[in-house]
């Protein structure tokens, strides 16, 4: 990530109203872009009351950089161990400067699984070009609306404790 003022991803306490205030300012400038990109306003982020937000049940790391929080991930561990990236954000003022990247190296320390999903719209460039330069591979794709469609991705890795596959 470039930047003098960039700092290491932390976790964010959504109990903290001033915390959730600014995730939720982000959330919302993040998924405008997205919705522009994709044609589709109907994002339930762009939508979400405060409320909604602190009693989402994901985690969250955030990033700030010198104007205060400048991205956000957020993710969910299923049953079976896969982790779901739930929502990747970024504020306009801050694209093109590596945090989506720093926010997902951060997150891949912290909670390694031998799985990772996650979604995006299929028409948000930008976010598909990210995740398959991160290893993630297109596993379908969900209407969402009428021409609007998500795109779901997943990257596996071995499983803990399963030998490394061998190819003759």
């Amino acid at each position: 990530m470039t930047g003098p003022h960039a700092t290491e991803a932390r976790r964010l306490d959504l109990s903290d109203p001033d915390t959730l205030r600014r995730l939720r300012d982000l959330q919302r400038a993040s998924y405008a872009v997205e919705a522009r990109l994709i044609g589709f306003d109907g994002i339930p982020a762009l939508h979400e009351s405060l409320e909604e937000l602190r009693d989402c049940g994901e985690s969250f790391l955030g990033l700030d950089d010198e104007t205060g929080l400048a991205g956000a991930v957020s993710w969910i561990r299923l049953q079976d161990g896969t982790l779901d990236i739930c929502r990747l954000m970024v504020y306009p003022r801050a694209h093109r400067r590596g945090i989506a990247t720093a926010l997902l190296d951060a997150l891949d320390r912290a909670e390694p699984a031998w799985r990772a999903v996650v979604s995006t719209g299929t028409a948000n460039h930008p976010a598909l070009g990210l995740y398959k330069r991160r290893g993630f591979t297109p596993a379908g794709t969900r209407l969402i609306a009428p021409g609007t469609s998500l795109t779901l991705l997943e990257r596996r890795s071995t499983p803990p404790g399963d030998p490394p596959i061998s190819k003759p």
